[in-house]
């Protein structure tokens, strides 16, 4: 399956560092070799990046995991195909806007189901069945509020329309409108947040470190979201099966665990959570 990255920082914090280990999963020490996407919102606007070339032999990629674009949340995916044919028009992560914000989403599984989901104001560009998710979603929140609520509103009504989805196959996912990042756990997700005093983080797929404690202030905390721990020497939180977060300037605002499902596609049974 494919691999998601996050992240949530109350300064605005570039992701060389975490990409450059996303992007070894791309084709060199992992098998997502079908594309790659990133997204950094910027105020009210966003920079977007995408490839349907394997991110570890990508120049784009390369340059993305040098050059420090800065930004207080980014999604960022890579994709090993399972629906859909290898092209942009398939490659994570999304963008839609709704109420005047750019709505950017992310999925990690299959859910065959998908293809039974209506939308009318959200049309998907692509084959894919996580673009036909995210149509479902952005018009079921458009349906629901006549005009943006405030983050822990909108993630509560998310979260229930996740739980609904994550019933009908795999459904790990991020999404953000530029104000808050959710993330919604169905089989795997992660997540670690640094805060001072930062110390040396080693990536885990190559060579890497940085020492935080040079590069932030003692007010800086940054989270970063991913599907596997990227670092090895540091501690990461498992989100539950069925758990849900929202993330606002770094930190941990609000959250949701539900009852765990049979995942058909994985043949994994979770135990419930409370």
């Amino acid at each position: 399956m494919c691999e998601l990255l996050g992240m949530s920082a109350n300064v605005p914090t570039d992701i060389c560092f975490s990409f450059a280990g996303l992007s070894s999963r791309g084709g060199e020490t992992g098998p997502h070799v079908d594309g790659w996407g990133i997204v950094f919102y910027e105020q009210s606007g966003v920079r977007e990046f995408k490839d349907y070339m394997p991110s570890c032999r990508s120049a784009l990629s390369k340059f993305l995991s040098e050059y420090p674009i800065k930004s207080h949340i980014v999604i960022s995916h890579i994709r090993q195909a399972n629906v859909g044919a290898v092209g942009l028009e398939n490659t994570h992560p999304f963008q839609r806007e709704l109420w005047g914000q750019a709505w950017v989403y992310a999925h990690n599984g299959q859910v065959p189901s998908a293809t039974e989901l209506e939308s009318t104001r959200f049309l998907p560009i692509g084959s894919t069945d996580s673009e036909r998710i995210f149509c479902w979603l952005m018009d079921s929140l458009a349906a629901r509020f006549d005009a943006p609520p405030e983050p822990q509103v909108w993630a509560e009504y998310l979260s229930t329309l996740c739980e609904s989805i994550n019933t009908q196959g795999v459904f790990n996912l991020l999404i953000s409108n530029g104000k808050a990042l959710f993330c919604f756990c169905s089989t795997k997700l992660c997540w670690v947040t640094r805060r001072a005093p930062f110390g040396l983080a080693h990536l885990s797929d190559k060579d890497l470190s940085i020492d935080f404690a040079k590069v932030t202030t003692d007010h800086d905390v940054v989270t970063m979201i991913a599907t596997q721990p990227l670092t090895d020497n540091e501690t990461w939180n498992s989100l539950a099966p069925g758990e849900c977060r929202l993330f606002v300037e770094g930190e941990s605002v609000w959250g949701k665990c539900t009852k765990a499902v049979l995942h058909a596609s994985t043949g994994s049974q979770y135990a419930e959570k409370s």
